[in-house]
Parts: C-alpha cells; structure tokens; sequence
C-alpha cells in the first residue's frame, strides 16, 4: 500500500469586506464627518454600517442614511434610494454630533456585520 503525502489544506478565502474612509471637522463641543464606504465584495443590497466612539460622542442628526446610536455603538443603515452598493462601489452618509472637547475618529467599523479597512 502507498501512502499519499496529504495535499496542501484548503483555505477559506478571506470576505470582500469594505474599505472606510473617515472625514471629521471638528470644532469646540461639535463636529461633523462624511463616512465612504468602498465596497470590496460582490454586490451588496440593504446595508448596514456599524462602529463605536470611544469618548463621549453623540450623534445629534444625519444625511444618507438612518442612524441611531446606543451607548458609543452607532448604526447607519441604508437611506431609501442609496441601498445597492454595487462590487467596487462606494457609498457615504454623513452626521453632526457633539462631542467634550475629544474627538478620536470612531473604531471597528463593519458592512453588513463584516469588518471593514481603514482607507
């Protein structure tokens, strides 16, 4: 009998994912940001983007999508006429906030529950 040297273990591909790229202005207790969301994987209908602020901050308003916001995990989800992100496509939403006088830019973004890239 011969014995077969095992092959090379099959490996998972890694999920398309999403690259963000995050805007701020920033200004005494307030800010502004613009969130771009490049999508990396195959098509995408119905999004959700996910990430926490590390410091206090509080979302106030929106643009682009529904966001609400418990404790310093905050949630965009898809406005009405913006919900397909096509592979390779980019999508942005943006929002006010306030925030006591430090403002790190937001951590552990994800699309769709799948975590995304600093781009």
């Amino acid at each position: 009998m011969t014995v077969q040297p095992p092959g090379p273990t099959p490996t998972t591909p890694a999920p398309g994912g999403c690259t963000v790229s995050y805007l701020p202005n920033s200004w005494n207790n307030g800010f502004t940001a613009e969130v771009r969301v490049r999508n990396d994987g195959s098509a995408v209908s119905g999004w959700t983007v996910g990430f926490a602020f590390t410091a206090g901050q509080t979302v106030t308003n929106a643009w682009n999508a529904t966001v609400t916001q418990s404790g310093g995990q905050v949630t965009a989800r898809n406005a009405a006429w913006n919900g397909t992100i096509p592979a390779g496509g980019t999508v942005s939403f943006g929002f006010q906030g306030t925030h006591g006088g430090q403002n790190p830019s937001p951590t552990g973004f994800t699309l769709n529950g799948s975590g995304c890239r600093a781009g």
